[in-house]
């Protein structure tokens, strides 16, 4: 008798993705799903905030103050996280590793909104993945030879004999599977822990769960957007070569 309560609170347990609404799309079923509002909800949120950023700045002043304040100390503060691991590289990448970083820290925090964070899907963060892939072979392509790519590939046996190329090769394509898989599986754990406590206690967990959100949401969520662009510049600038 004192089981089944808390068997029924298990049932109330979801930490998964629901399907909203369902429309045809050139006679193929497709659902707009939880994960679709929330990615919207988080680009509304970003966009709402460049506006106003954008906003702030035409009307700078020589000694920044509010708003303008937050703006500068935020710019400044993405730069230098680029430029410490790419160096002389960084001015490239400052919009590009700002704005995954913006995205995905959003995302990671948006359950602090009582959202379901997107991040936790992995729909939203192999595709995450794939960009940095592509944004890291096109560098590769554009600052080094093809003879230096088929040496790196080689590596550490010389290019006449590559016995290690099939390895490497295989390592080159676990980049964006690594980089996505750790990002989503953090996420998800947070997701369905908080998702344990609110199914498990009922209305109790309305009562001192904060610590909680703070850890999962908040630490966990901005230290794996930070191990996530943290990776992707070494990717990069790895990609660039020394020389450059």
């Amino acid at each position: 008798m004192q089981i089944r309560p808390v068997l029924s609170a298990a049932d109330e347990i979801d930490f998964m993705i629901h399907g909203l609404f369902q429309y045809n799309f050139f006679g193929h079923e497709v659902w707009i799903t939880t994960s679709h509002v929330c990615i919207l909800i988080v680009m509304l949120i970003i966009i709402g905030f460049a506006i106003a950023a954008n906003r702030a700045m035409k009307k700078a002043t020589e000694v920044p103050s509010g708003f303008q304040n937050v703006v500068e100390l935020m710019v400044e503060k993405l730069d230098g996280m680029v430029d410490g691991p790419m160096g002389s590289n960084a001015p490239k990448f400052y919009n590009y590793i700002g704005t995954i970083f913006i995205f995905i820290l959003v995302s990671n925090i948006s359950g602090l909104l009582g959202l379901r964070p997107p991040t936790a899907d992995y729909g939203v963060t192999f595709p995450l993945a794939i960009l940095t892939f592509a944004v890291i072979h096109y560098n590769q392509f554009k600052h080094q030879k093809l003879k230096e790519i088929w040496v790196g590939m080689c590596s550490p046996l010389p290019p006449w004999l590559p016995i290690w190329f099939v390895i490497n090769l295989i390592g080159e394509i676990a980049v964006p599977i690594s980089l996505s898989l750790r990002l989503f599986a953090n996420i998800l754990s947070g997701t369905v822990m908080l998702a344990l406590v609110y199914g498990l206690l009922g209305w109790f967990a309305t009562i001192w769960p904060a610590a909680l959100h703070v850890y999962f949401d908040l630490f966990s969520g901005a230290i794996q957007t930070y191990v996530f662009c943290m990776l992707s510049m070494t990717y990069i600038n790895n990609a660039i070569g020394s020389d450059n």
